[in-house]
């Protein structure tokens, strides 16, 4: 057995590897959502089961979550076609079998030690552009996987140490922007390549069998403290169902159900109730789904260990042909819309059994926004461009007190991208940057405020595309607390402020020279009573322009 002073080293050390291999990606990624924005991950994953050991701190754990399902896949591809030596890399972006959606492009890396597979090291990041009907991917209107992207399966791009160029050609050919894509695949196989350097030095120092049995170790503490936590909290059945705006394409709201029951050390998770799989890009596949509830538990229970553990003590029933567990080919490339409402009716549902662990619902939605056109000056006539970003809004209240404001998505631990590298990388200038006043519940502990982009264009010509959220339901409020403001999106043309017909979603926004597009983000939902709030604090919230007079009267 290994002593407690190893363990937590051997922890660090293993945690440092995943975390060095998001630094060399995140600094040499051409793409601004990986390199700014940090919209990738790195772990180390079971030779065996694919199940995850480790991840890192910086990168996104929904891609932890779901690249277990992604290593499963691409070793299933290796077994049939002859199986896996060291030095090869598998490539794919198939969201069906390895989550997410077709822009975020998984990585797997073999590590053999003596001949034998000892592990997997794999990267996800998503690239700018894949190809399909909208630049950036983000097609509100899609009703089948293949107007979404290019669809990648599993396939070598490193074949024992030699990079494939027929595949690297191939992908090239389906990119809008194929010099981002190679900086960006480069930038994966470095940090894979260091990643293999960092292991193998480590098990040459403590061994592999040490090194496996603090694998072990790990992963049974985390399914040990993850049952002690479930079984400190009352038994009973939680119910609790959110609303999504519409698929896209039809403009009818969508169920997300759950029944969260609790039985000693037992949670389940279950999603009957739940609309069926839709005709517009707002399905996820149940790699996705499974990631999803990851997430969610990660954040009620911080304290338990990164790795598989987690879901060892948690049954997710999840039944076939919903939404939440579509099939090829429905379109999946909103998923992050669909998963952020997971997450809210987990925390709400956890709410009703322990209220404190809980927080209220945050913005949920990260309003997929792509500027793209052409440049019309003399040095770059003709150039590509396409300016794909997420924006934030406000997080939830909670026990210990307010939400954060103008933070990103539940789902990440991505950054939204700074307004001077967007300025700089594209032909647009940000009008407006700022707080929302008025946006977030009230409660006890109020939520965080959302945000105001406003954006204008400065090329002669360009095409809109908004993929949103939370323009019908609002984010719900927790312990008596509060909802928060709808999201809201206007495009301005020649003067005219127009809204989208489907609140938040649309393609083919027609822009010119000084045309403008707006979002106005949602807050979190509060926490508490509102009578219970402090009169200290609403005047402070007064006083920095939070809250108006309105809202402030309302809540006397």
């Amino acid at each position: 057995m290994l002593d407690p002073v190893t363990l937590a080293v051997l922890k660090g050390r293993l945690e440092q590897i995943a975390d060095e291999m998001d630094a060399t990606l995140y600094r040499s990624a051409f793409n601004p959502i990986i390199a700014e924005a940090h919209d990738a991950c790195h772990g180390m994953y079971d030779a065996a089961t694919g199940a995850t050991l480790v991840q890192g701190k910086s990168g996104l754990p929904v891609f932890v979550g779901a690249m277990a399902f992604a290593v499963k896949a691409a070793a299933k591809a290796a077994a049939e076609r002859g199986g896996m030596v060291d030095g090869d890399v598998w490539l794919f972006n198939d969201p069906y079998e390895g989550g997410t959606h077709a822009n975020d492009f998984k990585l797997v890396r073999p590590v053999f030690r003596g001949g034998a597979l000892f592990c997997f090291l794999a990267s996800a990041a998503h690239w700018h552009d894949v190809g399909g009907a909208v630049p950036g991917n983000y097609n509100p209107a899609a009703t089948e996987c293949w107007q979404e992207a290019v669809q990648i399966p599993p396939v070598r791009i490193v074949r024992a140490g030699v990079l494939d160029l027929d595949v690297l050609a191939i992908l090239k050919a389906n990119t809008r922007l194929p010099d981002s894509l190679w900086g960006d695949l480069n930038g994966q196989l470095a940090a894979l390549e260091l990643g293999v350097g960092r292991l193998d030095g480590l098990l040459e120092e403590y061994g592999d069998a040490t090194v496996l049995e603090s694998l072990d170790t790990l992963r049974e503490r985390a399914r040990r403290l993850m049952r002690d936590h479930i079984a400190r909290l009352p038994d009973g059945d939680y119910a609790f169902e959110d609303m999504l705006d519409n698929d896209g394409v039809r403009d009818e709201p969508l169920r997300i159900a759950l029944k969260l029951s609790i039985d000693g050390e037992r949670l389940v998770l279950d999603f009957n109730g739940t609309s069926p799989a839709c005709a517009g890009p707002v399905n996820i596949s149940r790699a996705t789904a499974i990631a999803a509830c990851y997430v969610a538990l990660k954040h009620l229970f911080p304290d338990v260990p990164a790795n598989a553990g987690v879901l060892d003590a948690v049954e997710v029933v999840l039944p076939d042909g919903l939404v939440i567990s579509a099939d090829r080919p429905r379109p999946v490339g909103g998923y992050t819309e669909t998963i952020l409402r997971m997450i809210d009716v987990i925390f709400c549902a956890m709410a009703q059994a322990e209220p404190a662990r809980a927080m209220a619902q945050a913005y949920g939605t990260i309003n997929a926004l792509s500027i793209a056109g052409y440049r019309s000056d003399a040095a770059r006539r003709g150039q590509r461009w396409v300016m794909f970003s997420f924006f934030g809004g406000g997080h939830g209240g909670h026990s210990d007190g307010d939400g954060l404001s103008h933070g990103n998505a539940p789902i990440s631990t991505a950054t939204i991208p700074p307004l001077e590298i967007l300025e700089a990388a594209y032909p647009v200038r940000f009008t407006q940057w700022a707080l929302r006043p008025d946006s977030a519940g009230d409660g006890e502990h109020r939520g965080g405020l959302g945000a105001i982009y406003e954006i204008e264009l400065l090329e002669d010509s360009a095409e809109a595309f908004i993929f949103g959220e939370r323009g019908r339901s609002a984010p719900k409020g927790i312990a008596g607390g509060g909802e928060a403001a709808l999201n809201v999106f206007r495009y301005r043309r020649d003067g005219e402020w127009l809204a989208p017909p489907m609140r938040s979603k649309m393609l083919g926004i027609q822009l010119r020279r000084g045309d403008r597009v707006r979002l106005e983000t949602p807050g979190g939902g509060g926490y508490g009573a509102p009578a219970a709030r402090p009169a200290a604090a609403r005047e402070h919230d007064r006083k920095m322009g939070y809250v108006s007079g309105i809202l402030k009267e309302q809540a006397a």
